[in-house]
């Protein structure tokens, strides 16, 4: 049997950032290196690979460098064509033009085609259904004709409709497709095969075996295994496994589809080259002329057995990580040796506008201006600051740069590979950090505080109390490791990977936010990887009560990372003053300088933030960076008791707080002329709007926030612990004017409810069901 060892671009689909050429040298250098033999060209970004399949190549777009590259690594490299989705098998036309594509590659050098009709109608033509008996005829017929056309090569592939188990009707024995496939197609045609699903978990000999006697010839495994074009959300750093030596016998080679991001396929191809090397030592063992030289072979693979094979994935990917550190050690660029870096620093306009928290609120002495996004009626407005006015934060430049001269370590390289794994598999890391939460949760009425358990089961709050804290740590290292990559000096790697770790990083902001608000506040009550989107970071949102809406979880990565490392978290008493300061700060940037008419220096934080403050703490979060508060979210779980309790006990705690306005005394200062917003009664809403949305929420920060996310994660955070607790809805009120603050809650899944046009009141009422 003939062995290959293929590696191919996706032909499952392949939409990311293109390889470049310098990418391809790369890879073929690795390749050689690692003993891979083939190289399969196939993707979906030149269209005249699929879609205008018929198109001849231009003198510019002519791959002849890239064979010969190929073949000085000592490579064969495979051209592929997908014609299937608009051939007419039964035109001459048709077949000629694919003859001519195809004997152009072949004068420029390449001497190995494949021939694809994956995914495609199994519905035929008028034409077609008249000349062909069926539609495995038509494809056979084709490829043949192709086959024979270019004087039969070594290396032709031909990729069936029927490509693996689960999609074979009625089943692989007995599907008429495949029958028909394995008897009429000639017998130097190698046919593809996924396996027993489309990504298949593990490859069995059994299994093989059956398929290779229903084609007659043993396949060759198009391993899909590391692909992930199907999930945007999800990259895969783990080692080639689940794919025994064994196999060897019943395959005539194995295509590796790799990542779409080229930096993320260092380790699985490292990993294929130790599998696939390991099977050739297997195969002269397997063949060796005298009983010593079988002995002295099984020598060379005692240290790795790893269930009865010759080849162990965790030593294997223990070998592709020393190796990959000395790779993450270059100053590598994206793309190629000249692509252009910026420096990472964050500018306003990466922003792109949408980033609510950006806001000050306006002077309150004109009963015209309107609530915005409020937790009390009785707030005033919000506009959003121009970029021109933002000055540094007090404590220090609000800006960070983004070094690129870290180095990976060892340790910090195992946490990505471990977060980032198989699409079957989770590493240790992710399965850990899944553990941990999946319990917290479960068990978080061993600390709550109207659980009765805290009392008889103290053991268990205290070994709640100790996994929430390994809970936190482990969100803790990821976001370390965030920023390791943004100041990382590879820069290659950032680009490619940035993306996954962002994501993850912010998701692990809300889960981590959730398990400690848990901890201390009340709180009330097989199948293919592409079914369950998002990976680890979906499967950490799915144990979050707002797990169902991916809308507050996927949000596009900075066009420049930023390395700030932020955290969410309850808010606690001490955080007031920093709060209380906060809102000032934007008062006074609104202004445009220091307004001393505000004579109390707590007034601008009673206003805004102090009746949810003192009544409902426990749905109020902060958001920090290393500089301290930089944000906050207010929510209030019932509006009706909410109000309530303002009336009882928070406005005349002002009466007293500011007695001398409260008398009307002379002076008309913008305290006093603010005042009546303490006093009044809070604005009504109808029953119809509370019924379905009981809660509501406002939402604050600093315009030096450098990621503009931690806004989106903030506010999911609050959402979050309401739903938690039995809401079933939030709304916020937003002056019609502020069009960027409507824009980013709409993207957030809040609708319009109601609209107001009063004279004194001019806001739109925004609201989503939980």
């Amino acid at each position: 049997v003939t062995s290959y060892s293929f590696i191919s671009f996706p032909f499952t689909g392949f939409y990311g950032r293109p390889w470049s050429m310098d990418q391809r040298k790369v890879l073929f250098r690795w390749m050689q290196n690692w003993g891979l033999n083939t190289y399969l060209y196939g993707p979906k970004d030149d269209l005249k690979h699929r879609l205008l399949w018929r198109e001849l190549y231009t003198g510019e777009e002519e791959g002849e460098a890239l064979i010969l590259e190929a073949k000085s690594r000592g490579l064969c490299f495979v051209y592929s064509i997908s014609p299937g989705q608009d051939i007419v098998f039964s035109s001459s036309y048709d077949v000629s033009l694919l003859k001519r594509k195809l004997r152009q590659v072949a004068d420029l050098g390449c001497q190995a085609f494949a021939i694809l009709f994956d995914d495609i109608d199994h519905s035929m033509c008028q034409a077609d259904t008249e000349t062909f008996s069926s539609f495995a005829h038509a494809q056979v017929s084709v490829a043949n004709e192709v086959f024979c056309f270019l004087g039969e090569p070594s290396v032709f592939l031909f990729c069936p409709t029927e490509y693996c188990s689960s999609i074979c009707s009625p089943s692989v024995s007995k599907s008429p497709y495949l029958q028909t496939v394995g008897e009429e197609l000639l017998p130097g045609v190698s046919i593809i095969w996924t396996g027993n699903k489309v990504i298949s978990h593990e490859l069995s000999s059994e299994s093989l075996a059956e398929v290779q006697t229903v084609l007659q010839r043993p396949p060759l495994v198009w391993d899909n295994l590391h692909a992930n074009d199907y999930d945007s959300r999800r990259v895969f750093l783990g080692p080639y496994k689940g794919r025994a030596l064994s196999l060897c016998g019943n395959l005539t080679g194995v295509l590796l589809n790799p990542n779409c991001e080229f930096e993320a396929n260092f380790i699985p191809l490292h990993t294929l080259g130790t599998w696939h090397q390991a099977g050739k030592e297997e195969r002269k063992v397997l063949h060796s002329p005298t009983p010593a030289s079988l002995i002295e072979n099984l020598k060379l693979f005692v240290s790795t057995v790893d269930e009865g094979e010759q080849y162990c994935p965790e030593r294997a990917l223990n070998a592709a990580l020393r190796d990959w550190l000395e790779e993450l050690s270059q100053p590598l660029q994206p793309g190629s040796a000249n692509f252009p870096i910026k420096t990472l620093t964050k500018t306003p306009q990466d922003c792109d506008g949408h980033c609510p928290t950006h806001a000050v609120p306006q002077k309150p002495n004109s009963r015209n201006e309107s609530p915005a996004v409020t937790v009390s009626s009785k707030d005033k407005g919000m506009r959003m600051e121009s970029w021109a006015s933002r000055t540094p934060r007090d404590k220090a430049q609000g800006r960070r740069q983004c070094s690129g001269k870290n180095l990976l370590n060892e340790s910090q390289v195992r946490l990505l590979v471990g977060l980032h794994y198989l699409p079957h598999e989770h590493g240790p890391p992710a399965k850990s950090l899944l553990q941990d939460l999946t319990w917290l949760k479960a068990n978080c009425h061993y600390v709550s505080a109207n659980g009765n358990k805290k009392k008889i089961h103290p053991q268990k709050a205290d070994e709640w109390r100790v996994r929430a804290g390994h809970f936190q740590v482990a969100c803790d290292e990821v976001a370390l490791l965030h920023e390791s990559i943004v100041n990382s000096i590879n820069r290659a790697v950032l680009y490619d990977l940035y993306p996954y770790v962002w994501d993850l990083r912010n998701t692990l902001l809300v889960a981590k936010a959730f398990v400690i608000w848990l901890g201390s506040e009340l709180v009330g009550v097989e199948s293919e990887p592409w079914a369950f989107k998002g990976g680890l970071s979906g499967e950490l949102q799915a144990l979050l009560p707002m797990g169902t809406s991916s809308d507050l979880f996927i949000h596009p990565p900075p066009l420049f990372p930023t390395s700030h490392v932020y955290n969410i978290r309850p808010f606690y008493n001490k955080d007031k003053v920093e709060l209380y300061h906060m809102v000032h700060q934007l008062y006074e940037r609104g202004q445009g300088s220091h307004d001393s008419s505000l004579v109390h220096p707590d007034y601008i934080g009673d206003l805004y933030l102090g009746a949810a403050l003192a009544l409902c703490p426990e749905y109020s979060f902060v958001l920090e960076d290393e500089l301290g508060v930089c944000g906050c979210v207010l929510g209030i779980l019932d509006v009706r008791y909410y109000s309530k309790r303002c009336q009882a006990s928070w406005i005349p705690a002002m009466r007293d707080k500011y007695p001398s306005q409260a008398k009307g005394t002379n002076g008309q200062s913008a305290t006093k002329e603010s005042l009546p917003f303490f006093l009044e009664e809070l604005w009504d809403y109808p029953d119809s709007l509370l019924y379905h949305f009981p809660s509501q929420l406002r939402l604050d920060g600093l315009p030096e926030l450098m990621d503009c996310s931690v806004s989106r994660s903030l506010l999911t955070t609050l959402l979050t612990a309401l739903k938690a607790n039995g809401s079933r809805g939030v709304f916020c009120e937003v002056p019609s004017a502020d069009r960027l603050r409507l824009e980013f809650l709409t993207k957030l899944g809040f609708l319009e409810i109601m609209r107001f046009d009063a004279h004194n009141r001019d806001g739109v009422v925004l609201g989503r069901l939980l």
